[in-house]
């Protein structure tokens, strides 16, 4: 699935080792990033940290120098991987477990992004991991959102709590939350609607959610797919709403990888699960430096 992010690097490396001026390398490589879903503002900042490294420095023996592109490819993408502050999930739940009190998570991102059944992969891995889960189906808007999110939710055996459809969402959350508190159950997940993040609607439903239910942690489901505007849903998301982490789904499909650097790049939160197939099972921690040896896995 990193296949053609791996093939950018290497063309990068191999033209750097043929040219006398690195122009012409690094025009090609900015080209070759945005067109494996980089967005233009990561690409940029990638080929400028390049050059930075570069300059003063003579360009010896082509082993030195194929060793210092790779080291210096190696730093920037560690750099934009390596988020502000990590979240370490099944940590933060032990710890407000401790407190008997419910950790409390809220899903956004727009419709199609694979939220609803991220969430219900959540709810399989944190199960696994031996904790109590119930969801909240907060998404009162979109037609069969409620009996979307109960039917993946019933299949790995997690209660959800709803209303009709057209009541007020952050009500819901409210009331999943009063569950877990008397029920004492570890975890709760609240959906939320997906409309487009220019309905400012959607904005001020999501903010009256997170007012409400107060979350620990609030995380955006981005399409790895979605090339530039999975980077601009994350900057709206983050000016309005604010991120925490971040999920990155489909990577299995036809995902060239540049996603998860514009996603890291633009929020500077951690990118905690990338899903891989349509089962529950399918989602798994991201590392970050299999990642990066994955796609530097220069010969």
């Amino acid at each position: 699935m990193l296949e053609k992010l791996k093939n950018t690097f290497s063309l990068f490396v191999k033209k750097t080792l043929t040219e006398k001026k690195m122009d012409e390398a690094i025009n090609d490589l900015k080209l070759l990033l945005v067109s494996n879903d980089v967005a233009m503002d990561t690409a940029d900042e990638i080929c400028n940290k390049i050059i930075d490294s570069f300059k003063g420095e003579q360009i010896g023996r082509l082993t030195s120098t194929k060793k210092m592109v790779f080291d210096t490819l190696k730093d920037v993408i560690t750099g934009i991987l390596t988020p502000e502050n990590e979240v370490d999930l099944l940590d933060e739940i032990k710890k407000k477990s401790k407190k008997n009190e419910p950790y409390v998570i809220v899903f956004i991102g727009v419709n199609g992004t694979g939220k609803t059944t991220t969430m219900a992969k959540i709810a399989y891995f944190l199960k696994k991991n031996g904790f109590s889960i119930v969801a909240a189906a907060s998404d009162t808007f979109r037609a069969a959102a409620i009996e979307q999110l109960s039917y993946h939710m019933n299949n790995v055996g997690i209660r959800v709590i709803k209303h009709s459809y057209k009541s007020d969402p952050a009500s819901v959350a409210y009331d999943a939350i009063e569950h877990a508190k008397a029920k004492n159950i570890d975890v709760v997940l609240i959906d939320s609607a997906g409309r487009q993040v220019s309905d400012k609607n959607l904005m001020i439903e999501i903010q009256k959610i997170c007012r409400i239910a107060q979350p620990d942690l609030k995380i955006l489901i981005a399409d790895s797919l979605a090339g530039n505007d999975a980077l601009y849903q994350a900057r709206e998301f983050d000016k309005h709403v604010g991120i925490d982490a971040n999920i990155l789904t489909k990577l299995d499909a036809d995902a060239r990888g540049g996603a998860a650097l514009s996603i890291s790049f633009e929020t500077k939160k951690p990118l905690l699960f990338i899903g891989v197939g349509q089962n529950y099972e399918d989602l798994i921690p991201f590392d970050r430096d299999f990642f990066i040896s994955s796609i530097l896995d220069i010969s």
